[in-house]
């Protein structure tokens, strides 16, 4: 089988290895693909994998012997699976494999925000404490989490996750979610509503998909219902939230700060205004990036193939 990988870079930077693939077939790994070079690279292959780089019907209707997109991600809206199904092609993707280290990003923001580390080290690195008349200072705010109510939007594996956490830190939490399971074990929590839950929420973390119910879900109107003292949380994915409003909230103290792992359009273009938004953490996609998460979305892919070999596809998503 021909075997073409359109994105790996991501992926696998140099500290992982492709070796295994080769028992399935000729492999060509692109660090990158251009859209206008999807076509050429892709014309003759058997299997297509890819991250980010997509793939609509105008780009399948030129692969003349697709039998299998494998995806190096959870999200899958990249593809056009519907028409893969009436092709009878299956598509699988990378189900749980981040949940550990995107719940952690999570609690890297939040800290961020109670302890302000960074800012402090920067102080005291440009000498302020060794000119300090007192034996400590700070120069924001510090608060404790305990106590504090933590909303989550989407209670999936990561949100769930999230939830784990945060009750370890003596947090209540809210939680929405299309789906309401029994969480009756669970100290310090309760099923609220979108709008109790922007009113009555400290921190605000997005775990849930992306579709046509949850694009924009954080607007200008959600946002009017946030506490001024507020924070808010994303790395679900970036259209969920109105970037133009959150700068707007930002900008003006309608919104203590917030801290986001993904935007709109990734890499961001100069005039996005989150860029330029006070108290605004941004960091660039990196929840699902630690060599252990990698090494693990690696090893799911190997059983993806496998799977697909033998005939009884796994995680299909179309």
């Amino acid at each position: 089988m021909k075997i073409v990988i359109l994105d790996g870079y991501t992926t696998n930077p140099g500290d992982l290895s492709w070796d295994w693939l080769s028992a399935y077939g000729d492999v060509t790994v692109y660090d990158r693909t251009p859209q206008e070079k999807i076509a050429e690279r892709t014309r003759d292959a058997e299997i297509v994998v890819t991250n980010k780089t997509p793939l609509g019907k105008t780009e399948i209707d030129q692969m003349l012997n697709l039998r299998f997109v494998a995806l190096l991600s959870t999200g899958y809206n990249v593809v056009d699976g519907a028409y893969l199904r009436q092709k009878g092609i299956p598509v699988s993707n990378i189900p749980a494999y981040s949940t550990g280290a995107v719940a952690q990003l999570v609690f890297a923001f939040l800290t961020a925000f109670t302890n302000r580390v960074a800012l402090h080290s920067e102080a005291v690195h440009a000498g302020e404490w060794s000119r300090c008349p007192d034996f400590c200072f700070w120069k924001a705010p510090l608060a404790e989490l305990a106590g504090k109510t933590l909303g989550i939007i989407g209670f999936g594996g990561i949100g769930q996750k999230v939830a784990d956490i945060a009750a370890a830190f003596d947090m209540h939490v809210l939680a929405v979610s299309g789906h309401e399971t029994d969480q009756s074990a669970r100290k310090n929590f309760q099923w609220t509503t979108l709008e109790d839950l922007a009113a009555q929420s400290d921190f605000i973390t997005l775990h849930c998909p992306l579709n046509e119910k949850t694009e924009n879900l954080v607007d200008a109107a959600f946002l009017a219902r946030c506490k001024p003292t507020a924070y808010l949380i994303n790395t679900a994915r970036g259209p969920v939230v109105d970037a133009a409003a959150l700068a707007d909230a930002l900008n003006e103290g309608r919104l203590a700060g917030a801290g986001l792992d993904v935007l709109t359009t990734e890499p961001p273009a100069g005039d996005n205004p989150l860029l330029h938004a006070k108290n605004c953490l941004i960091t660039p996609h990196i929840a699902w990036a630690g060599y252990e998460t990698r090494a693990r979305l690696m090893s799911i892919l190997q059983e993806n193939f496998a799977a697909f070999a033998e005939g009884t596809p796994i995680h299909v998503v179309n």
